[in-house]
């Protein structure tokens, strides 16, 4: 009986493993910072509607995950003959919110994120000091699917590396949008540490994952 259910447990393990594993967003390719891409002179320019874009983040651990959202700060985005060529975003640190808890919790862990907590400040994302995050556009790459492999500068905490992600354009009239694919970037490469079981030993199943779920969402508004 005992060897009935140590099998059994070991199934169920590893169908959980399995599905978790095929569930799980891609990781971004990650690599060092380049060059910006510089508007050019016949590129139509986009202003970022900020009330309608946003970014959507979801945390991992032992226990189970955390979502939410942050607001983007500003953003310009450059077109050239229907295809995105350039542009840079700023993301407001401080607007961040978790959608899955209420009260005196959702509280507790936005506070905790922010690294505002009393005590504990400089935990997570230390918005105090790194009050922005940032993204600069270094390229764009057509897909055979229809999509854009976008890759720029993302800036978290003053530290700067390359991520490339597929994303969807539409421009329709004097409106555009760019949409990711939900992606992961591991947090401990800009300096995000805190809970990392990679950077910290002795956490037992006290630790966060160190990848982060991301989905953007940029709504813009043609620049007459």
């Amino acid at each position: 009986m005992k060897t009935k259910f140590f099998n059994f447990l070991m199934v169920a393990v590893l169908t959980a493993t399995l599905v978790n594993c095929k569930n799980k967003a891609e990781e971004a390719v990650t690599s060092d910072a380049e060059a910006a891409k510089v508007s050019e002179a016949t590129s139509q320019k986009y202003i970022t509607d900020v009330l309608k874009s946003s970014i959507e983040w979801k945390g991992f651990k032992p226990t189970g995950t955390h979502n939410g959202t942050i607001s983007i700060d500003t953003g310009t985005f450059e077109m050239v003959d229907g295809q995105l060529h350039s542009g840079t975003f700023l993301i407001d640190m401080k607007s961040i919110k978790a959608l899955d808890l209420e009260g005196d919790y959702k509280t507790s862990l936005e506070s905790h994120l922010m690294g505002t907590v009393e005590g504990k400040e400089g935990d997570f994302f230390d918005v105090n000091k790194f009050p922005t995050a940032a993204f600069e556009i270094t390229g764009t790459e057509a897909t055979a699917d229809g999509k854009t492999l976008l890759s720029g500068n993302l800036t978290i905490k003053g530290m700067k590396n390359n991520i490339t992600f597929p994303v969807t354009v539409t421009a329709t009239g004097d409106d555009l949008t760019i949409t990711s694919d939900t992606f992961t970037i591991d947090r401990t490469k800009w300096g995000v540490n805190y809970g990392s079981k990679s950077i910290f030993d002795n956490l037992g199943d006290k630790f966060i994952n160190d990848e982060i779920e991301l989905k953007i969402n940029i709504v813009a508004s043609k620049r007459s």
